[in-house]
């Protein structure tokens, strides 16, 4: 009997960790001051799902910020910025619906290469 316990606890356990990574992920997606929480949330458990999706948002931030300094440059700048904004938009609904659908993959298009420049963080 006490085993049969210990299982089900397990599991509910390992529900639990697996919606708190979920919900971390998500959060990192919504704004930079979910950015942030996520990060402050994530800090004491090291949970491998969230600071994958934390990576990939920290990411998809300074594409944004690039793409507000070259939307400083007249006319060129402000093209490329308009294009830029919607290819990000882009990157970034995807990379929010394998978080909501639990996927460790990376958003379209620059998702492998913040793979490699993140991995420290």
């Amino acid at each position: 009997m006490k085993n049969s316990e210990t299982k089900i606890d397990t599991a509910q356990t390992a529900a639990t960790t697996d919606e708190n990574d979920k919900t971390i992920a998500i959060l990192a997606y919504i704004t930079v001051i979910g950015l942030v929480v996520a990060f402050v949330m994530n800090n004491e458990k090291k949970q491998e799902f969230a600071r994958y999706h934390f990576r990939q948002s920290v990411g998809l931030c300074i594409t944004g910020l690039c793409l507000g300094i070259i939307g400083l440059i007249p006319i060129l700048g402000w093209l490329i910025n308009i294009l830029g904004v919607f290819v990000l938009l882009y990157m970034w609904v995807m990379a929010l619906m394998n978080a909501l659908n639990g996927k460790e993959s990376p958003a379209p298009i620059l998702g492998k290469k913040y793979e490699v420049w993140f991995k420290g963080v």
